[in-house]
């Protein structure tokens, strides 16, 4: 998720995109994204397993440059369109 397009970045786990994306949009839950303002999903990958899904988390995490993650969404999403709605 972004706040805008090369703006702040997150990347978090979930069983639930459509329910977790929403909490994110509207500031459900305190925290990183309220902050700093992020709720556009701009980026996504679905796994069928959770293992698989933790473990390609914390490697994006963990890439040491920034550049990298934005390289990511720019592959699949150039315009840093909201993705939020093709979710649904």
């Amino acid at each position: 998720m972004a706040s805008q397009p090369n703006g702040v970045l997150y990347v978090g786990v979930t069983a639930d995109l459509t329910r977790r994306v929403y909490e994110h949009r509207e500031w459900i839950v305190a925290g990183f994204t309220k902050r700093y303002g992020v709720k556009r999903l701009v980026w996504f990958e679905r796994h069928e397993d959770i293992a698989a899904a933790i473990k390609r988390e914390k490697a994006i995490k963990n890439w040491p440059q920034r550049a990298w993650r934005v390289r990511l969404i720019v592959a699949e999403n150039p315009a840093w369109d909201d993705l939020y709605e093709r979710i649904l």
